[in-house]
């Protein structure tokens, strides 16, 4: 049976029994549909007080064909904890239509471990994303419709940085000529299209704190530079406050329920190469004050989204993570091992691949938080196999737990609903970031480029060099870092699987998010306007005469 057939099957409660479950009544909540609902802020007013639940962060070995279920086992363990007797909720993000049309497919777990109705939430949701995409494009034709009547703002065309988006992956678009026709069209120059969720309304929305704060960080996006190469900003535009406004609802988190009827927020989707790839600090604050085990997870592996969560998110929103889970599988692990066929018993490759695992766990190690493995189970695991990932991390001293949460849902999670709460009853651990920010640009994207990937050395281009020196002489040098590059290995070439060592990362551009607050430093070759494969996951989607969505997943 495949994912959609599982969730079409699911008996789903009406999302006001799963808001009364967490405590909301009905004027802090606004039904979209029957399963759907979007919540005030004002529960977190409400709530001020109360004593935060446990944060529990969920990551993964670096990503592989094979795949490893980094959404399905946060969906299942929130699930187990719920089945046995805590209360818990998830923090998820929100999935964009490009994946979900391209490769990758759905995003909202799988299995007996998915939230749902899947169909909605992968395809428009609440508009949360197409909110945001007018916003961001609204910003993009003031610009030109400033250049057009006159640019009072000396705006230099050739420095305009902020560019347009759409939530589709749509490769003829990476490179455009706007404003063609004649003058009644506005100033002829080149462009560019991002994917929705690598704009940086997008991270903005997911951290921000209130509407004041995100008008606040709106208004502060440097759009380009003037004649004079200072910085130029949405501000300058006056037009924060219509963007803000265009996100009125979308800034609410959403609230579903997953397969057991158990509640989520799912609210935001950053990319993890360009942003930071974790859900929104409201929802994650709000969960937090509902329930007293909070699973949030964070996009790629643990050397980019758990990276980026940890040293951005966590540090924006002041929170204090109890516990990170990284998940693995047996068949990823061999993949990382130079295995071929995944489905065979093969100790040599798996032994081969463990240094990925080593990696990620001796990385999360380094800020201060309990880690625990999840081995996500697969129907060709053998127990040979099993055991020997179990006893090599008890070896290294950290706590493992075998996941049956596809297959059992809730109940294939209890393993690990033990350890981790065994692990979070010890009181008084600060996690610690990596760095400091007042060390310089370079210096944060070398220590994590090192001591996180693994690299021997740092290399900048000139262009990158010299936008450094800029942007710490404009006063944004204090900022966190977030480093882009392939989530398909730890260094910044994709084809270096396992754990390769002493490798140069090559930084080819330094880019500014001045609302969102962190510098993006380019490596290998990103791009943020993704493409679709030559069989798209689209050509599987259909739709029947009774409106029955299949093929998502």
């Amino acid at each position: 049976m495949t994912d959609i057939e599982i969730a079409q099957r699911a008996r789903l409660l009406k999302i006001n029994e799963i808001a009364e479950k967490i405590g909301l009544t009905e004027d802090e909540y606004e039904q979209y549909g029957k399963y759907k609902a979007k919540v005030e802020l004002s529960v977190l007013e409400k709530y001020k007080d109360k004593k935060d639940g446990k944060l529990i962060l969920v990551t993964a070995i670096t990503p592989t064909p094979p795949g490893e279920g980094k959404s399905t086992v946060s969906v299942g363990l929130t699930q187990a904890f719920n089945k046995f007797g805590y209360n818990s909720i998830a923090a998820l993000r929100e999935p964009s239509l490009g994946p979900v049309f391209g490769i990758k497919g759905g995003a909202t777990g799988g299995g007996y471990s998915q939230v749902v109705p899947m169909e909605d939430i992968n395809l428009h949701f609440t508009g949360d994303l197409h909110a945001i995409t007018a916003a961001h494009n609204l910003i993009s034709a003031c610009i030109d419709n400033h250049l057009k009547h006159g640019n009072e703002l000396n705006i230099d065309i050739t420095q305009i940085t902020w560019k347009r988006v759409l939530d589709m992956n749509d490769r003829a678009l990476r490179d455009i000529v706007i404003g063609m026709g004649g003058k009644a069209n506005g100033i002829p120059r080149e462009s560019s299209f991002q994917i929705t969720v690598a704009s940086e309304i997008m991270a903005i929305l997911c951290l921000s704190n209130s509407i004041p704060d995100l008008k606040e960080k709106i208004g502060n996006i440097i759009f380009g530079y003037n004649g004079k190469g200072e910085p130029l900003k949405v501000k300058d535009l006056k037009i924060e406050g219509a963007a803000a406004a265009l996100l009125k609802e979308a800034i609410k988190p959403n609230l579903v329920q997953t397969l057991e009827n158990t509640p989520v927020f799912i609210h935001g989707g950053p990319f993890a190469n360009i942003a930071h790839g974790c859900n929104s600090i409201l929802a994650t604050k709000m969960a937090l004050k509902l329930s007293d085990y909070v699973v949030t997870e964070a996009g790629f592996a643990a050397d980019l989204g758990a990276e980026k969560f940890l040293d951005i998110k966590v540090r924006k929103a002041g929170l204090n993570p109890n516990a990170i889970v990284i998940v693995a599988t047996i068949r990823a692990l061999k993949h990382h091992g130079g295995g071929s066929d995944l489905t065979l018993e093969n100790m040599e490759t798996l032994k081969a691949g463990m240094a990925n695992l080593d990696k990620h766990i001796e990385n999360m190690q380094k800020y201060g938080i309990p880690v625990v493995v999840a081995i996500n189970k697969f129907i060709t695991d053998t127990e040979k196999e099993i055991g020997f990932v179990k006893e090599h991390c008890e070896k290294a001293g950290v706590k493992t737990a075998l996941c049956e949460i596809w297959e059992k849902g809730g109940e294939g999670g209890k393993e690990l609903v033990d350890i981790l709460i065994d692990e979070t009853a010890e009181e008084g651990r600060e996690y610690k970031p990596l760095y400091e920010l007042d060390l310089g640009i370079k210096e944060k994207i070398t220590k994590i480029a090192m001591e996180i990937y693994g690299a021997g050395n740092v290399e900048f281009s000139d262009k990158a060099g010299k936008t450094t020196v800029k942007l710490e002489k404009l006063g944004y040098g204090n900022l966190p870092v977030c480093i882009s590059k392939t989530q398909k290995s730890l260094s910044d070439n994709p084809a270096l699987l396992g754990r390769p060592e002493g490798f140069t990362v090559r930084i080819n551009e330094i880019r500014i998010s001045a609302g969102a607050g962190f510098i993006v430093a380019m490596a290998g070759e990103i791009i943020d306007m993704p493409g679709l494969p030559k069989k798209p996951a689209a050509e599987l989607i259909d739709i029947d005469k009774d409106g029955k969505i299949n093929g998502l997943f």
